[in-house]
């Protein structure tokens, strides 16, 4: 069954409306200069009030290694994205340097078929992740982009980029291990209770 993310979580009422939906994970991101970025301090905040079934994954772009650390080792997260052009190097360094190596989700263009196959090879790369890739820029757009366009992979995949309750039912049958929806779960760049809400209950009741 596919799974579900709300990411881009900054509020105390974020924490509470996904505690009363329980999506399966939910997403901090680190990035800096977005309109979502939350302080590792504040997202180990956050966290602790967490119900502790729901995993936090923690979103970094334009990080450094140690910033990614400094993160997991805070304990503000379960799960680290890597939406940026972090190489292997990067990759092994931040898994091997953590006292207790988490799961890792790459973010790779669907154009980019050899960095696909170089993460599908990658031992520490867990998850991938598919999303809108505009101007040079992945994610945080808020635009779909052409699911038939996404490659066959033997790793499981987030499929992200302006999912919301008028398109999640379709994004449904694209086979991915879980749906990451930001924008799609907010009002005027809010996330709102009731969204939260009707995304988790869809996908929770996909097979209905």
């Amino acid at each position: 069954m596919t799974k579900i993310k709300i990411c881009g979580l900054t509020r105390e009422e974020d924490i509470a409306a996904v505690n009363e939906a329980k999506p399966d994970y939910i997403g901090f991101v680190f990035a800096p200069g977005r309109k979502r970025t939350v302080s590792a301090l504040h997202a180990a905040r956050l966290k602790s009030m967490l119900s502790p079934e729901i995993k936090a994954v923690g979103v970094f772009y334009h990080n450094t290694a140690d910033e990614v650390i400094a993160a997991a080792e805070l304990g503000a997260i379960d799960i680290i994205q890597l939406h940026g052009d972090e190489d292997e190097a990067f990759i092994e360094y931040v898994t091997v340097s953590l006292k207790e190596p988490l799961p890792v989700i790459k973010a790779v263009s669907t154009k980019n078929r050899e960095l696909l196959q170089r993460m599908e090879d990658n031992p520490y790369v867990d998850y991938l992740l598919f999303d809108t890739f505009e101007g040079g820029a992945v994610g945080g757009t808020g635009k779909t982009f052409d699911w038939s366009t996404l490659p066959e992979c033997s790793k499981p995949f987030f499929l992200a980029g302006g999912l919301n309750l008028s398109n999640v039912r379709q994004a449904l049958s694209c086979g991915a291990y879980a749906l990451d929806i930001s924008s799609g779960a907010e009002i005027n760049g809010v996330k709102d209770r009731e969204l939260i809400r009707s995304l988790v209950s869809v996908v929770k009741n996909q097979d209905k």
